[in-house]
């Protein structure tokens, strides 16, 4: 019962904050935020499916180019010596410094908005692939090769599992910075989804209510995404490399 009242104590608070919220605004004279429940009717289904198909392709596909690359590379000395130079050049570049190539690219759509997620995406993943590689203790390794594992067997039996836990909380992290590029980049780079609909209904009559509500759906979602992230911690494969609660 009490682990029970433990996990219901955020979804109080978040009602305390949406009574607080309605008795703010209905005491304010101007009237000038709306709502909770203005919020709940500005909430268009058409917009968060358009930002979710973004953040699932540029995501995906920099996860399937990222992690086995950076293990690669990770894995090989002479590899990480040679293009970790090129990767630390790249990384503090912010993603949103490339709307105006994306832009000129692939135009004003969705290609655009899959582009610069990718690139949000691809960097941290394969730094965090390479040093989840450097952070395999060396013991690991030479127990494999003494019970004479071949490469492939290794990579397979001692690498992977090894390297799990950490790319997981890799992609819990970089899954957040996808989803906050997402939004940047609608505001500028396309004409639909939760970060055109903060700024078109802005400029559309200070509309408000669309306003609260584009915001409210960003942190719903950014939250239901880390707590699916977080879920695959519990798989029992996994479970070795994080610390109980």
């Amino acid at each position: 019962m009490s682990k029970f009242l433990v996990r219901l104590r955020p979804f109080a608070f978040i009602f305390v904050l949406l009574i607080v919220w309605q008795i703010a605004v209905s005491r304010q004279p101007g009237h000038l935020l709306p709502t909770p429940l203005q919020v709940l009717r500005g909430l268009l289904f058409r917009y968060v499916v358009a930002s979710l198909f973004r953040v699932t392709w540029g995501f995906t596909m920099a996860a399937i180019l990222a992690i086995p690359l950076g293990l690669a590379i990770g894995w090989n000395r002479r590899a990480e010596m040679a293009i970790n130079p090129f990767v630390q050049l790249f990384r503090p570049i912010s993603p949103l410094a490339w709307i105006p190539i994306s832009i000129l690219w692939f135009g004003v759509g969705d290609f655009a908005a899959i582009f610069l997620i990718f690139l949000a995406s691809f960097l941290p993943l394969i730094l965090t692939a390479m040093n989840a590689v450097d952070s395999i203790p060396a013991v690991y390794i030479n127990a494999g090769r003494n019970f004479g594992l071949s490469s492939s067997q290794l990579v397979w039996r001692v690498l992977y599992p090894a390297v799990a836990p950490q790319l997981i909380i890799g992609l819990r992290i970089t899954l957040g910075i996808a989803w906050l590029v997402v939004v940047a980049a609608e505001m500028i780079a396309v004409n639909s989804g939760l970060g055109f609909l903060i700024v078109d209904a802005r400029n559309a009559g200070n509309r408000y209510d669309l306003v609260v509500a584009g915001m409210v759906m960003i942190g719903v979602i950014g939250l239901m995404l880390d707590t699916g992230m977080r879920s695959l911690e519990k798989v029992r494969a996994l479970r070795w490399g994080y610390s109980e609660d």
